[in-house]
């Protein structure tokens, strides 16, 4: 009996190396598999994953009432200025480039998360925060000189329908702002547990989604007259 346990722990193999960190390896039968630390479901993805794509689900919900709601009041605008009369293109034109490149930098993080460069993932969720601080800084300034034309939330049905639309775009910018600044912050202070580069994916895919919106938004608000 003892040499069959001999025998059998002379023929296990070598664990892999090196095992990237965060995953850990265990022996099966047919060998050592690498665990990833993250329970995978039917569909293929993680639970995280799939937990975020639930979520964008309900928030392409939310986004399609608030444009159907637009889309329904935008011509009523009695008591104040046409919207032809108020909207900057240029400016928004702008700010909307601003925001879409900062998807490319988004892009750019998630590869070196990827990598397992700390350093350039951090520069990376930095700028991309940073790109999208200022378009919220510059629908700031498109607001308060709104008002100044006498457009108010309370003012009209159009009023209510455009800020509250905008307004809710603005507000999921900057909590991803929020999002990315405290994610630098962990790298940096290198208190990060779980996959690192998994979580910056899902905070990826909440900006592209949050970006994409604004495409749709921008078409229908700015370009297309009432």
């Amino acid at each position: 009996m003892a040499d069959t346990v001999v025998h059998d722990e002379a023929a296990a193999p070598e664990p892999p190396t090196p095992v990237e960190p965060g995953h850990h390896v265990e022996f099966a039968t047919g060998g050592w598999a690498v665990d990833d630390g993250h329970h995978h479901t039917t569909t293929g993805l993680s639970n995280n994953k799939l937990a975020m794509w639930m979520f964008l689900g309900s928030e392409c919900l939310l986004f399609g009432g608030l444009i159907s709601t637009y889309m329904l009041y935008r011509g009523r605008h009695e008591g104040s200025p046409s919207p032809d009369q108020l909207y900057n293109i240029p400016l928004t034109s702008v700010s909307s480039f601003v925001l879409l490149m900062s998807s490319l930098t988004m892009v750019l993080a998630v590869s070196a998360a990827q990598r397992h460069d700390d350093r350039n993932t951090s520069t990376w969720l930095t700028v991309t925060a940073l790109l999208g601080a200022t378009f919220v800084g510059a629908q700031v300034f498109e607001f308060t000189h709104f008002v100044h034309e006498g457009l108010g939330f309370t003012t009209n049905l159009f009023g209510s329908s455009f800020f509250t639309l905008t307004g809710f775009h603005g507000a999921h910018v900057t909590v991803g702002i929020i999002l990315l600044m405290s994610l630098v912050a962990m790298i940096n202070r290198t208190k990060f547990h779980g996959n690192k580069a998994e979580v910056v994916e899902l905070i990826g895919l909440y900006w592209h989604f949050v970006d994409i919106v604004w495409i749709v938004i921008f078409t229908l608000v700015y370009l297309i007259p009432s």
